[in-house]
């Protein structure tokens, strides 16, 4: 997939430093909240939601937070009312970025994300200033421990998937969105573990950055990642392995 750059790949590697700073359970407590709220508390018949709390399960989240999660969505519990907003902007190098954002406070994270895009060399663009630099796809992660590349392959593509992609560590399946939860639940059904089910904003093409840029923009992504308020967060550079591991 030429639309995945090493900086994207290498956030699933991160994963588990993630799940124990515990931002990766705030941000699927939110999903699982806004999911609910939206779609209603019944899991089978809210794909949203269904995919929220797989992939909450995916990441240990206890039964105990899910379930109060879907409460306070459905409004059986008391809890923060929180609203959805997409921004668009650039990064160094004039990259693009795009942040999904689960906030109950607009005004105060957009002046969070202003102040983080211009810290690092950015701005905040207009409503579809870099939308069409993207494509949204259903996006699948199995750890490669879960079975030989060839069969997974074949097991993937058995099951509806559109693409495939292995790795250092983990593999990729890539589907139509709206096939995500079916190829999802069939691999699943076959034996497959799945860390991750979503829909996401994949990139047409790569903008290659080096030196200063790369690493701005390196330290730029995980700023917003550890924001709180950005649930999901994607963009189109590329850097080379040794911004990587300098980072």
């Amino acid at each position: 997939m030429a639309g995945h750059s090493k900086w994207a790949n290498i956030k699933h590697r991160k994963g588990a430093q993630d799940a124990k700073r515990g931002k990766i359970f705030t941000k699927i407590i939110k999903e699982i909240t806004v999911a609910a709220r939206l779609g209603g508390g019944d899991i089978d018949a809210n794909p949203r939601l269904r995919t929220a709390v797989s992939n909450g399960k995916s990441n240990n989240l206890p039964i105990d937070n899910i379930s109060r999660a879907i409460k306070k969505g459905t409004g059986e519990l008391e809890g923060v009312s929180y609203e959805e907003v997409t921004y668009e902007g650039y990064g160094p190098g004039g990259v693009a970025i795009i942040m999904d954002i689960i906030t109950d406070n607009k005004n105060r994270t957009v002046a969070e994300v202003r102040h983080l895009l211009s810290k690092y060399g950015g701005n905040l663009g207009e409503t579809g200033s870099v939308a069409w630099v993207f494509d949204k796809k259903g996006q699948i992660i199995l750890d490669s421990k879960s079975g030989d590349e060839d069969v997974v392959f074949e097991a993937a593509l058995e099951a509806g998937a559109d693409d495939f992609e292995a790795d250092d560590g983990f593999y990729r399946v890539t589907t139509n969105p709206t096939t995500l939860i079916d190829v999802r639940d069939s691999m699943e059904n076959s034996g497959y573990e799945i860390q991750s089910a979503e829909i996401e904003m994949v990139p047409k093409t790569l903008q290659r950055l080096e030196g200063k840029e790369a690493q701005s923009a390196l330290k730029l992504m995980d700023a917003l990642e550890d924001n709180d308020d950005i649930n999901k967060l994607y963009s189109n550079f590329d850097v080379d392995e040794e911004a990587l591991l300098q980072d």
